[in-house]
């Protein structure tokens, strides 16, 4: 479920409040190899599944980055700013990946907006991400995306 507004200025006023959770999205072996091609980490415990199988996981596990290029996914599902022209990534604070996402498994973000001020272009807003891994205690990743909002 996403929470809606007209306007960025909105943003202002809900500091402090979940934004929402988006549905499960499997990440599965094309996608790693996808990702793997477009980044050039072809790294063997993401894209070689039989050598994976003895390596440090069991087996293939998606790249962390792979889960920080969902974001704009789970904030697209969550944050809905209906009168906003622009949306511009304006970077990231603290990212961190507490447990690995094993190739097949799912994941799902919950999204708490955690700052936001005003800016001449608009509004710069703050969300802390979780990549919520489902079966597991621990998320997949936490990160701070900074959004400006015009």
């Amino acid at each position: 479920m996403a929470t809606r507004m007209h306007s960025p200025g909105e943003l202002l006023d809900l500091v402090g409040k979940a934004m929402g959770t988006t549905g499960w999205q499997v990440v599965d072996q094309r996608q790693v190899n996808a990702f793997a091609a477009a980044t050039g980490d072809h790294q063997w415990i993401h894209v070689d599944p039989e050598r994976a199988k003895a390596g440090p996981f069991g087996t293939p596990v998606a790249h962390g980055f792979l889960t920080v290029s969902l974001i704009p996914a789970f904030l697209r599902e969550t944050v809905v700013v209906e009168e906003s022209t622009t949306m511009v990534n304006y970077g990231l604070n603290k990212v961190r990946f507490p447990a690995p996402v094993p190739v097949g498994s799912a994941l799902r973000g919950r999204v708490d907006l955690i700052g936001a001020r005003a800016r001449p272009s608009g509004v710069e807003a703050t969300f802390k991400i979780t990549a919520e891994l489902r079966g597991s205690d621990r998320p997949a990743c936490v990160a701070e995306a900074v959004i400006v909002y015009g």
